[in-house]
């Protein structure tokens, strides 16, 4: 089985940012660690990083034919991006929408996710360890 995790802006600051939000893992080591994760879970995982919204629409119509599903950090574009919405729909992949901080416990503007509804789920609050559970949820859907 063959995911693709996109995560979206400033996510490559991690380890960097607001470490009393997001954590002091690097983003690298998050990667490196997801990456270990994946084959211990019997999985081949591709992560790419964009900050610009078009680029990471452009690889969710790409992972279409080459991945059996996604798991998406989408960022601030989870509050606003009725395209990545659109795009996640178009491909029809299942998909797992992670975020490192409860977003649901934040600023009122962070707590409505306008791509959740194009997913299967929703993981938060868990730090990095969202995106092991991600993984997980999608192997053991069968995807």
């Amino acid at each position: 089985m063959k995911v693709l995790v996109i995560n979206g802006p400033n996510l490559n600051m991690l380890g960097i940012r607001e470490k009393n939000i997001y954590g002091k893992e690097s983003y690298k080591s998050i990667c490196d660690n997801l990456q270990e994760v994946s084959k211990n879970l019997g999985l081949e995982i591709e992560i790419k990083q964009s900050n610009i919204e078009g680029e990471i629409i452009n690889y969710i119509q790409e992972a279409l034919g080459s991945f059996d599903g996604i798991v998406i950090n989408p960022g601030a574009y989870t509050h606003y991006s009725i395209a990545i919405y659109d795009a996640l729909k178009a491909v029809n992949l299942p998909t797992v929408e992670v975020h490192l901080s409860n977003i649901h416990s934040r600023e009122e503007f962070r707590r409505v996710s306008v791509t959740a509804p194009a997913c299967i789920g929703q993981i938060c609050g868990f730090g990095a360890y969202g995106y092991t559970m991600a993984l997980m949820a999608l192997k053991e859907n069968n995807v």
